[in-house]
Order: C-alpha cells, then sequence, then structure tokens
C-alpha cells in the first residue's frame, strides 16, 4: 500500500491487505447460516443520548426477527442518564438495563468503559458488537460488517469499524476534521510505543465487535481509555492477525469541544501507558479558559482506574 510519504512498512503492509476490509460484502443471510449456533448480542453505551438513542435501535430491531435472527440481543446500557434515553430505546425495542442493576454489589464509577465492562456481566452472546449511541443518520449496515470477519475467519478476535468523519460545527458540516484524538495523540503515540499497529485505522472507534473470550479475560480502562486499552490488550496477548477492520462508510456524530477532548485525551494516555509499561504520574489535567482578557487554569482530575477481567469477577476462584 501507498502514502503520500513512501512505503508502509512491508509486515504492516501484508496484515493490511488480509485483515482490512475496504467494502464489506457480507449479506446478512450469509452470516446467520455462519452463525452455527452462536449468539450475538449488540450492546449501545448511552449517558443523556435521548435524541439519537431512538433511531440507531429502530435501525437494529430487524436484526432481531424471523427464527434465525442475525442478533440475538439488543441492550442499551444506561450510564445514569437524567433525559428521557431509557424510555425512548424501550420504545424504540431495546432491553435497556441501568448500570446499577448489573454487578450491584460493585458500586458503579463514572465512564464509558464502565459500562461496556459491566455490559459483559448483562448479555450472553458469544461474539459481542459495541455501538456508540450519538450517532447520526445510523446504518444498520454496521452490524453485519463488524460480525463479518468474526464469523467467517479464523482467529480474528477483535474486528475496528474505520470510516470518515466530518467535523460538525454549530453552524456548517467539513468533510473531514473528526478523530482530532487519533490524529494529535493516538497515531504518533501508537508509532512511539506500539508501531505494529500503526496500519489501525481507527484506533479509537466506538462502532467495534469481538468475541466474549476475548473481552471477558482482558481489563476494561473504566473511562475513555477502554478502546485504546482493547486494541493493545488484543495485540499483546493474541497478536496483530487477532485483529481486523472494516470500511463502514462515514460516522457522524456529537463533536466534543476541545476541553472536552483534552480530559479524553488524558484518559487514553494514562491506559495506553499502562499497558506499555510505562509510569503515569497520575497529574490532574489543568486547562486554561479566557474571561475578560484573562487566561484562567483550571485543573480536574482524570478517571483513570482499571476494572479487572470481567471472567476474574464472575468466577473468583478459577
Amino acid at each position: 500500500m501507498h502514502s503520500g510519504a513512501g512505503l508502509m512498512d512491508e509486515q504492516l503492509e501484508r496484515w493490511f491487505a488480509r485483515r482490512t476490509w475496504q467494502q464489506p460484502t457480507w449479506s446478512v443471510e450469509q452470516l446467520r447460516s455462519a452463525k452455527h449456533g452462536r449468539r450475538v448480542s449488540v450492546v449501545l453505551p448511552a449517558l443523556n443520548e435521548q435524541s439519537t438513542i431512538g433511531p440507531i435501535v429502530a435501525a437494529i430491531v430487524p436484526l432481531t426477527k424471523g427464527p434465525e435472527p442475525l442478533v440475538d440481543e439488543l441492550v442499551v446500557l444506561d450510564s445514569g442518564s437524567t433525559d428521557a434515553t431509557g424510555a425512548v430505546a424501550a420504545e424504540a425495542g431495546a432491553v435497556v438495563i441501568r448500570r446499577e442493576e448489573v454487578l450491584p454489589h460493585i458500586e458503579p464509577l463514572p465512564g464509558k468503559g464502565e459500562v461496556l465492562w459491566r455490559s459483559l456481566a448483562a448479555t450472553t452472546g458469544e461474539l459481542v458488537v459495541f455501538l456508540d449511541s450519538d450517532l447520526v443518520d445510523f446504518d444498520p449496515g454496521f452490524v453485519p460488517a463488524l460480525l463479518g470477519p468474526l464469523l467467517t475467519e479464523p482467529g480474528v478476535a477483535l474486528v475496528k469499524g474505520f470510516y470518515r468523519r466530518p467535523l460538525r460545527l454549530e453552524t456548517a458540516e467539513l468533510d473531514t476534521g473528526g478523530g482530532r484524538v487519533t490524529e494529535l495523540l493516538v497515531r504518533p503515540l501508537l508509532a512511539a510505543l506500539r508501531p505494529e499497529l500503526a496500519a489501525v485505522v481507527q484506533p479509537l472507534g466506538g462502532e467495534y465487535a469481538a468475541t466474549r473470550q476475548l473481552l471477558e479475560s482482558v481489563p476494561f480502562a473504566a473511562g475513555y481509555g477502554v478502546e485504546i486499552g482493547l486494541l493493545l490488550d488484543t495485540h499483546t496477548h493474541r497478536g496483530l492477525d487477532a485483529l481486523a477492520q472494516v470500511n463502514l462508510g462515514v460516522r457522524k456524530h456529537r463533536n466534543r469541544s476541545l476541553l472536552q477532548l483534552g480530559v479524553m485525551a488524558r484518559q487514553i494516555l494514562s491506559a495506553a501507558l499502562h499497558r506499555c509499561g510505562l509510569p503515569d504520574a497520575g497529574g490532574a489535567i489543568t486547562q486554561f479558559r479566557q474571561l475578560e482578557g484573562e487566561w484562567l487554569p483550571t485543573s480536574q482530575r482524570v478517571e483513570v482506574t482499571e476494572r479487572p477481567p470481567m471472567r476474574e469477577v464472575l468466577s473468583p476462584n478459577t
């Protein structure tokens, strides 16, 4: 594969050619036949997403129908919403579970990774598809595309979606520009610490699928470090060939401010350093806001807690 600056490393080029699907062509019928009795769970973590969750759930519901459905469970894991997210999702056809209802003896932590971790105890599928709940113009084709490599390619344990991400501003939509944390933090970080993963197009993407066997065997970062953590742990414990990626076309979602992205990046960096055997001093992130011509600092501690492998929680004596 060629780039504007030269050639990709030969090993990465081989992996990219073998484990990347630029135009996924699996049909729902084909994948139903390839399930061979395996159950599929689709999980949407949600926090105050009443404006977007309904159309996403409604688009997936048809995949749960019929004598041999592609999707066996469709679960919205509510992370403490204060709006009508739960009611809207249930009305659209999802099973809605509040995070406090799963592993109730364990006090819940804030963060996306926390609800993804708990979802493993709330679902039964041998294959699990995670989808973000803030997507706009959602394409239900995401689900079969993500399941394709898991159901048809031996050895694949984690499938990452990749896509073009428009940057949606208040008054306009730019054709590209989303994925700022990926380009400014994660891609340089992987180049420095884990260059074997340089050919992963969207290391932080929230649309991915994996085997339960993998997901229950690795720790989960409780916050926004969950995606980079799963990617690095899969590579460490299963090797590069256990990873695959599929083109999902276009992904539109709510873009965050630079200050919000800074907090997110701090969590991601912590999870990555931990998995690469490097220390994290644990310092708060300090950011600056301008008020009446003066730049004023604000600092906040960022949640960097790790949850243990779910297998240890569900079967502590094994």
